[in-house]
């Protein structure tokens, strides 16, 4: 008997179905032929989240994840959890026990809700891991772990860990490329990774220092609390540039200005920034310190060409007072084509700030306002199109709040 099209289908075929299924889904295929029939459980990538609920109350989701990992056959390269009801920390405990055998290469943890989980010890054998996600975890490596040999992205959320202990493990991945820190409590947050290219930081933190960080090229800083003490009056805009020589895509947000803008009236001005093409700041605008800090920002990056400016209080700083501390200088934004200004009042110094922008770049393309009130809308509007501008092909767009 000719076989039917499903059993025909070639086994690259079938495997690139499956991996569009949830482990649920995959498992229930095992009976469409017998060529499908253990296709599910050679499986490398296993997900088991909220999709993996039984509709039967007498089969938990722990009964599924190990009548699953007891029939796997082969390697499995990505296990991803992240289910939280019913699940026992030794249940956890066992599965890792079982990936640690299985040459893991992603292994993604998300306790979303209730305790906090310690990871296991055995996880830190695994060497063949590229990719780990830790959400909710506690984590205490063994004085034997020297760091993860083939890792290239880490990714940490509500992670309870030391200082020390973290900057080891950071210092000790030498191929580590992307980094992620989610409400991270370290005050001062020291990163020393030179095969780092990618960083997001998060959290309650009061300084960021790089250390052999050269290779970064996309950085976004976000502290929740800004600056709490000043330890010398030496610019942090300085410190933080010198080891990002080849940065291309900066976000400022939060409270993170405040914290580069101390220092801001030292005489030396930031290393330049040449590869720069997207900066994006969260400005107060009541401080000029933190405009001053703008402005030598985007005077040390001549290659910005997109510039994105967000503020969420109305400001009563004078543009004069800026003008004071930075002097008359006068200076073109040669490849700046692109600006993006939202939650903006109708306020003298944000006014003075885009009058500024438009009347130093010679090839601005488009500059979007977006304003934070629509009672502040029709009168801004008609002041934004009384404004001169460098660039004679350039438009204003504005959007309704």
């Amino acid at each position: 008997m000719e076989l039917d099209r499903i059993s025909n289908l070639p086994s690259d075929v079938i495997a690139k179905l499956l991996s569009h299924l949830s482990v649920r889904e995959a498992v229930r295929t095992s009976v469409l032929s017998r060529k499908w029939r253990y296709r599910s459980a050679m499986l490398p990538h296993l997900v088991f989240d909220d999709q993996c609920v039984s509709t039967q109350e007498h089969i938990s989701f722990v009964n599924i994840v190990d009548h699953v990992l007891l029939g796997h056959i082969g390697p499995i390269h990505k296990f991803k959890l992240s289910h939280v009801g019913g699940v026992a920390t030794w249940d956890i405990d066992r599965w890792i026990l079982h990936l640690s055998r299985n040459s893991i290469k992603e292994f993604i943890l998300e306790i979303r809700q209730g305790f906090n989980y310690t990871i296991p010890s055995c996880l830190f054998s695994c060497q063949d891991m590229i990719h780990i996600v830790l959400l909710g975890c506690v984590l205490k490596p063994p004085s034997t772990f020297k760091g993860f040999r083939n890792l290239k992205s880490l990714v940490f959320q509500r992670v309870t860990l030391a200082q020390v202990g973290f900057q080891n493990l950071i210092a000790c991945c030498p191929l580590l490329e992307r980094l992620t820190l989610l409400d991270f409590p370290f005050p001062i947050l020291k990163i020393d990774a030179p095969n780092l290219q990618f960083l997001y930081v998060q959290g309650d933190f009061e300084d960021v220092i790089f250390e052999n960080t050269l290779n970064l090229v996309d950085v976004c800083i976000d502290s929740e609390v800004g600056r709490r003490w000043v330890s010398d009056r030496s610019s942090n805009l300085v410190k933080f540039l010198v080891h990002l020589p080849h940065i291309q895509k900066l976000d400022i947000v939060g409270f993170s200005l405040e914290i580069l803008a101390v220092g801001a009236l030292s005489a030396k001005l930031p290393k330049p920034c040449p590869y720069l093409k997207f900066l994006s700041i969260w400005v107060n605008f009541n401080d000029p310190m933190q405009i001053l800090t703008v402005l030598r920002l985007m005077r040390s990056s001549p290659a910005v060409q997109q510039l994105e400016i967000s503020t969420d209080q109305e400001s009563q700083a004078a543009w004069s007072e800026v003008k004071s501390l930075y002097g008359n200088r006068v200076f073109a934004f040669t490849q700046l084509r692109l600006v993006k200004i939202s939650y903006i009042y109708d306020c003298k110094p944000e006014l003075d700030f885009i009058k500024f922008l438009l009347l130093n770049s010679p090839v601005l393309e488009k500059m979007i306002v977006k304003p934070s009130s629509p009672d502040d809308s029709w009168e801004l509007g008609v002041q934004l199109l009384r404004l001169g501008r460098a660039s004679v092909h350039s438009e204003i767009i504005y959007l309704d709040p």
